[in-house]
């Protein structure tokens, strides 16, 4: 939740919807606020593989990059827990430079580590798919059973390793029922406005309007062995 505080005076200095233009970013800093309380929840998993076979997140090196192997050792793990997929495969059409798309899991990751898997043989970038009509927002392309969705709020870690150089990014990889959302019907997110004047005695000259955001939101893991935490570095 949060709230800015307008003032009478840029309110008659202003050619612009003040109180519309802050409700546009508050809810902005809302939604990305809730999409932070939800990976900071996810990112808690306790299924985790770190790359170059590291023995833990300290220990990550410069060199533990993300790779295809990486990729199909998560898919693997997922498969043994028996982690149901998520989306449904894309077939090949007759359409120039097309590529099938097997049934896969989701991964949400950041666009340095994006960078690092555009680079790995076998990625498949979205317009290469022969159907668009399922691309999901901030999806930027596959590996090998991993659709992978483009965040700037996916987890990472500054100088995270013993030699507190390395920072540690983290590609989250979820399979179906991995994780669950709730919030109260009709409550889920409040544009609260308070106009000029609404303050009464606390605001005697009315000079002092208000606009604000609350929200009612909670995630849960519910299945900690249908989602996995691959921990990396990235080439950039």
């Amino acid at each position: 939740m949060d709230f800015v505080t307008i003032t009478d005076v840029v309110q008659y200095e202003s050619v612009d919807a003040v109180l519309t233009e802050a409700a546009q970013v508050l809810g902005e800093q809302g939604a990305e606020s809730i999409d932070e309380l939800a990976r900071d929840v996810l990112a808690a998993g306790t299924t985790v593989q770190y790359a170059d076979n590291r023995a833990s997140r300290g220990y990550i090196l410069a060199s533990s990059l993300p790779t295809a192997n990486e990729i199909r050792e998560a898919v693997a793990t997922l498969g043994d827990n028996n982690a149901k997929k998520i989306t449904k495969i894309v077939n090949p059409d007759s359409g120039f430079n097309t590529s099938p798309i097997n049934a896969a899991y989701i991964a949400i990751t950041d666009a340095k580590s994006i960078y690092t898997y555009k680079g790995l043989t076998g990625w498949v970038p979205i317009q290469e798919y022969a159907q668009k009509a399922d691309i999901m927002d901030g999806e930027v392309g596959a590996l090998d059973d991993v659709r992978f969705i483009q965040t700037s709020k996916a987890k990472y870690w500054p100088a995270a390793t013993a030699s507190a150089i390395v920072d540690v990014h983290s590609t989250l990889i979820f399979g179906k029922d991995a994780y669950g959302v709730s919030r109260i019907s009709g409550k889920a997110v409040q544009n609260i406005i308070k106009p000029l004047g609404s303050g009464g005695t606390a605001d005697p000259l009315n000079q002092r309007a208000t606009s604000g955001w609350k929200a009612t939101f909670v995630a849960k893991i519910l299945d900690d062995t249908a989602m996995l935490r691959l921990e990396h570095s990235v080439a950039i």
